[in-house]
């Protein structure tokens, strides 16, 4: 048995495709079998809410009167330092700037109040952001200072492109030490006092197609609470991590580099984040569609978090000190239930992706599917996989000399 995207898109025209999320097609299997699910279901949708560095806008905010060259100037937006060395009026914003008189680590845990994933949110709920501009002058853009307020409804564009998110499977974060240590897994505490993961599991848009059979570059997707597209794989994409037999990776694995108008966006899918000691980020929201071409595909949806196991990671010495120890393997039902065990010991755990956040999103996204607003794409490329002996070098492997 199986299905093109282009007969799928079909069904959906016709209002007549079956769309189920990923927790939904666990019990389909179950109570069917992978046979009879491959033949009913057209299409399984995705979730995950969680913070993601990796992120950032680039903006086009138009010309003032006399004209004046950002770029290779100095930009802040609400104070945050934009990046300028693009050309005389685009920037690029990243979630984890901080304003120059941010004490940062100075007074240490630092707050981190605000950042540039606060002016991405604010920006998207189209609240005025303040512009400071200096600049060196030339006699095409003479003006040399700016300051202004611009709004998402004046600029010329506005666009989200996250170089790496979406991550599949990621590290369970623990501290060994005797003092509380804060990190971008959140604060852990000392002796194993608790356990942080990043994940949605068995909704996670890359741990229901692990071998990357159906995405690529174009996949049309939800981000941010629009419309968006796999623009290329993400950085530190590492398809050739250890895999289970069902070909979920048990360590960091791939990632995803997305692209989307922001001006489509809703700031409640965008959230700026600050992580005490740590920096500013954002939580992004991103749905990914699967379309069942194949009982293959069938059988990597029904996964279940029992079937997901993710590393257990000292962040007080292994992790900084690029040490491959691994204290252990646990399964994301484990820590779903609130507790787990390391080292013999009870270990409360807690997660920074939002588990119900990522049902809602898979329920948005199969609820713009069924009522033939969201079309799926035929990727243009595929995002490098585990089978196709393509390697990429993942930073966190990679030495730094010097």
């Amino acid at each position: 048995m199986s299905k093109s995207i282009a007969e799928i898109n079909e069904k959906i025209s016709q209002g007549q495709a079956v769309v189920v999320t990923a927790e939904e097609i666990i019990d389909i299997v179950q109570e069917k079998g992978v046979e009879e699910a491959a033949r009913e279901v057209d299409v399984v949708t995705t979730g995950t809410f969680g913070p993601m560095c990796s992120s950032g806008a680039f903006l086009n905010v138009g010309h003032a009167q006399p004209r004046i060259k950002l770029g290779g100037g100095e930009v802040c937006l609400n104070d945050v330092p934009a990046y300028t060395g693009l050309a005389a009026v685009d920037l690029f914003i990243g979630v984890t700037a901080v304003p120059d008189d941010d004490p940062r680590n100075k007074a240490y845990p630092g707050d981190f109040n605000y950042g540039g994933g606060h002016v991405i949110e604010d920006l998207v709920a189209g609240k005025d952001i303040s512009l400071t501009a200096r600049a060196y002058g030339t006699d095409c853009y003479p003006r040399r200072r700016l300051e202004t307020w611009i709004n998402i409804a004046d600029i010329n564009e506005a666009t989200l492109f996250n170089i790496r998110n979406a991550y599949q499977n990621y590290n369970v974060a623990v501290n060994l030490s005797d003092k509380t240590i804060y990190t971008y897994m959140g604060v852990l505490k000392p002796q194993l006092g608790n356990a942080n993961y990043c994940s949605a599991g068995q909704l996670s848009p890359l741990l229901n197609d692990p071998l990357y059979k159906t995405l690529g570059v174009g996949t049309r997707i939800l981000i941010g609470g629009g419309v968006g597209y796999i623009a290329w794989h993400g950085t530190q994409h590492n398809p050739s991590a250890s895999r289970s037999g069902n070909g979920v990776p048990r360590r960091p694995a791939g990632t995803l580099a997305l692209i989307g108008d922001l001006k489509q966006m809703r700031p409640e899918w965008l959230r700026g984040t600050s992580m005490v000691g740590y920096g500013t980020t954002m939580t992004v929201a991103i749905g990914v569609p699967i379309p069942i071409l194949n009982e293959e595909v069938v059988r990597y949806t029904a996964v279940r978090d029992e079937d997901i196991v993710a590393a257990i990671v000292d962040y007080s010495e292994a992790y900084p000190q690029r040490k491959p120890d691994v204290l252990g393997e646990i399964d994301y039902a484990s820590l779903r239930s609130g507790t787990i065990t390391v080292q013999g010991q009870e270990v409360p755990t807690a997660s920074l992706s939002s588990y119900p956040k990522a049902v809602e999103l898979a329920e948005m996204l199969k609820e713009w599917i069924k009522s033939g607003k969201f079309l799926l794409t035929e990727p243009v490329a595929p995002v490098p996989g585990a089978e196709s002996g393509i390697k990429f070098k993942n930073l966190e492997e990679r030495p730094i000399n010097g």
